[in-house]
């Protein structure tokens, strides 16, 4: 399976979702990620410390894909048109994360205008750091996101300071030491079931 993970804004937790569906995906098959992204942001992770599977940049793709059977991919923020098109037709299952925010939902909109645009369907929005209760942001942001009828993931990715502990320390969420790193990972646990199904 081959899934890539896409957004036209930064910050919308893109690196963390590909880090972390990676790990889900290394649990049950050997899994890829390959670092599109100019920032290097996932590569850098590995960097600090280690990952469960193996983080490539790009332009070692052709040498290492054959050898795994899920690949995860890292694009960089606010692609091309052409880039969008290519995207989405190298891979199974394309991943949208977005904040349940104006600015980030605005960008959310035109990424899938773009997708509709060049008839591209195999998508799925993943909404991301989600702020805790009483706050009602990831309910509305889902609730606006159903009444347009798009693509939903199930589960949502809750805030939480673990995740910048998991990147500083070079390892995916379930390995730090954290009150709320069990949450965190199961919330990526979940999407990566919904990813499998």
């Amino acid at each position: 399976m081959i899934i890539t993970i896409a957004s036209f804004k930064g910050g919308v937790g893109k690196t963390t979702t590909a880090v972390h569906l990676a790990t889900y995906l290394q649990s049950k098959a050997p899994t890829l990620l390959i670092d599109g992204d100019p920032n290097r942001s996932a590569s850098n992770w590995s960097k600090r410390g280690e990952l469960p599977f193996k983080v490539i940049d790009e332009r070692q793709a052709a040498k290492y894909a054959k050898n795994y059977e899920h690949i995860v991919i890292d694009t960089q923020a606010r692609p091309e048109q052409e880039d969008l098109e290519a995207l989405a037709e190298g891979c199974d299952l394309l991943v949208l994360p977005t904040t349940p925010d104006a600015l980030s939902l605005d960008a959310l909109m035109q990424t899938v205008k773009v997708l509709k645009t060049l008839g591209a369907d195999q998508y799925r929005i993943l909404i991301t750091r989600v702020p805790p209760k009483p706050r009602r942001d990831g309910e509305e942001a889902r609730e606006m996101l159903t009444d347009a009828q798009l693509p939903l993931f199930k589960g949502a990715i809750r805030e939480a300071v673990a995740f910048q502990k998991a990147s500083l320390a070079g390892l995916p969420v379930n390995k730090v030491s954290d009150a709320r790193a069990k949450m965190a990972w199961r919330d990526y646990q979940k999407v990566g079931q919904e990813v499998m199904k």
